[in-house]
């Protein structure tokens, strides 16, 4: 696993699911022939019926685009004067409903909850809050932050600054301000130039300047960043991951490493997020539903052939060995084929 982290070779020309369009690397496409009034009416019989019949809420609502099930959800509504929402919650339970709702949620609003929901209570949810500010764009970020600010009628950064502290707190707030640049020029000179600054404040000195890595890795543009990767590998030996992995320590950490990750590869840093949901006692469906569902129609095909080389089995097969019932057959029409 180490290996695929540091190997740095054609990083900067690399593919980026940053700059992915929905639907290029996804397994959930756009319905050709769709009719979201025929839905609609198939879902209620599938409500409605003696018994829910899940099998037909999976074939439908993991076929469907996520703009072709907001149609759905008004075709819905307007055929039954109830919202989807209101139904599938009072008619199914557990993970499989979670899931259920996720996929007719739009994906800033579910950005948008699942910050909500790892800020509410005693304590913050440090890792969910690490995965989707280190994950998405500036246009994703940009656009659940526009969400929370409709449904709280406050800025999210207002009520992150509660949450949060010290070093991690400066770099996750810049990243959720989305002061990230969203370019993709790449100047090699000021590759070279960050890559010494990030040297000489980390390895080269006693102390680590934890600032000069939040201004650089929280506001440069990821394909900056990737030339930036190369530049302090020639200068420093170690790959940039190794130094923070070394020289920091908790949340911070965990938050520059998961940048870094997923400057070099999104798709990989999802295969390790997934593994770790399934990994060991008890399965962690908060996680896992939240990677399949927000990456189904971005690089989810690139997340299973990654999952595949790092742990030489699909991430079909771990899904069927892990979960079970109506929620895993969805999670797996989701992942859409065993590789």
């Amino acid at each position: 696993m180490a290996d695929l982290w540091e190997d740095l070779d054609s990083l900067v020309k690399s593919p980026s699911s940053f700059s992915a369009k929905p639907g290029e690397r996804g397994t959930i496409k756009p319905k050709s022939n769709f009719d979201a009034e025929d839905d609609a009416v198939k879902l209620r019989k599938a409500i409605e019926g003696l018994g829910t019949d899940e099998k037909t809420l999976i074939d439908i609502l993991t076929h469907r685009s996520n703009a072709q099930r907001q149609l759905i959800c008004e075709a819905y509504q307007a055929a039954t004067g109830r919202t989807l929402l209101e139904d599938l919650e009072g008619d199914t339970d557990g993970e499989f409903k979670n899931i259920l709702v996720a996929l007719i949620t739009p994906p800033a609003t579910y950005d948008c909850h699942e910050i909500m929901r790892a800020i509410k209570g005693v304590g913050a949810n440090c890792d969910v809050l690490i995965e989707i500010f280190a994950s998405r764009s500036t246009e994703q970020i940009a656009a659940l932050n526009e969400v929370y600010l409709k449904e709280t009628e406050k800025k999210l950064i207002f009520d992150l600054k509660r949450e949060v502290s010290g070093d991690f707190a400066k770099g996750l707030l810049l990243l959720a301000e989305g002061l990230r640049d969203g370019g993709t020029d790449v100047d090699e000179e000021k590759a070279r130039e960050d890559a010494q600054i990030l040297y000489n404040a980390g390895e080269k000195k006693w102390g680590t300047d934890e600032s000069k890595f939040i201004e650089i890795l929280c506001q440069r543009n990821i394909f900056q960043l990737r030339q930036t990767l190369v530049e302090y590998k020639t200068i420093g030996g170690n790959t940039l991951q190794e130094s923070i992995k070394k020289e920091m320590s908790g949340d911070l950490r965990e938050l520059l490493v998961a940048i870094v990750k997923c400057v070099k590869s999104v798709p990989i840093y999802f295969a390790e997020r997934l593994r770790g949901s399934m990994k060991g006692a008890g399965t962690d469906e908060w996680t896992l539903n939240r990677i399949m569902v927000s990456r189904s129609e971005i690089d989810l095909l690139d997340i299973r052939a990654e999952y595949k080389k790092l742990y030489e089995h699909s991430l079909h097969s771990a899904i069927e060995s892990d979960l079970g019932g109506s929620h895993a057959d969805c999670v797996m029409a989701i992942c859409g084929g065993d590789d």
